[in-house]
C-alpha cells in the first residue's frame, strides 16, 4: 500500500497562515513598474583623493542591484531609470590611540555620499538623498593590521548596500 505523505499538504497552509498573519509578504519590495536601471560611474568631488574610489564604489552598486534587486542593467537610452552618484567626502579620524605607543589603535574612516535614482521615463526623482554619511571603522596594527583600503572595501560595500536599500518601495517620502 503506498503511503500518502500530508506533511506537505499540512505544513504549507499552516505555514502561509501564520506568516500572512505576521504580516509577511512574498511580493518584492521594489517597485513593479521598473525594469531596467542604468548606472553610469559615480563621480568624486573636488576634495576627494582617493583614486579609483568611484569605481569601486560605482561596481558594488551594479553588483548588489543585480543581487538584491529584480532590476536588469541597461544603457542610459533604453533604461527605465538611472541611478547617479557622487562621494562628496571621505575623512578619517582616529578614535583611540595606544597609550604606551601613541600609535592609533582604532580609526574611522566616514564617507559622504549623495545619490538620485531618476525615472527616465517621466524626468521624476524617484529617490534623492544629500550628504549620506556612512562611517566604518578599521584597526591598523597588530592584530588585524588593516590598511585604509581594507576599511574602504568594507565602507563602499556598505554604501552600495545602503543605497540599494533606498530603492526599495516603503522608502519612498522619506
Amino acid at each position: 500500500m503506498p503511503r500518502i505523505y500530508l506533511y506537505p499538504i499540512v505544513i504549507l497552509p499552516l505555514l502561509a497562515t501564520i506568516l500572512g498573519g505576521c504580516g509577511y509578504t512574498m511580493d518584492s519590495p521594489f517597485p513593479d513598474d521598473v525594469q531596467t536601471v542604468n548606472v553610469p560611474i559615480f563621480t568624486r568631488g573636488k576634495d576627494v583623493f582617493r583614486r579609483d574610489i568611484e569605481f569601486s564604489l560605482t561596481e558594488a552598486v551594479i553588483k548588489r542591484l543585480q543581487l538584491d534587486t529584480p532590476y536588469r542593467l541597461a544603457d542610459r537610452q533604453t533604461a527605465d531609470t538611472e541611478l547617479k552618484g557622487e562621494i562628496k567626502e571621505i575623512e578619517q579620524q582616529v578614535l583611540d590611540y595606544d597609550p604606551d605607543t601613541g600609535v592609533p589603535r582604532e580609526i574611522a574612516a566616514t564617507f559622504t555620499i549623495s545619490f538620485v535614482w531618476r525615472d527616465l521615463r517621466t524626468g521624476e526623482d524617484r529617490v534623492k538623498r544629500d550628504n549620506v554619511k556612512f562611517m566604518v571603522t578599521y584597526i591598523p596594527h597588530e592584530p588585524f593590521d588593516e590598511t585604509f583600503f581594507q576599511g574602504q572595501e568594507e565602507a563602499v560595500n556598505l554604501v552600495a548596500k545602503r543605497i540599494v536599500e533606498q530603492l526599495e518601495t516603503d522608502t519612498f517620502g522619506r
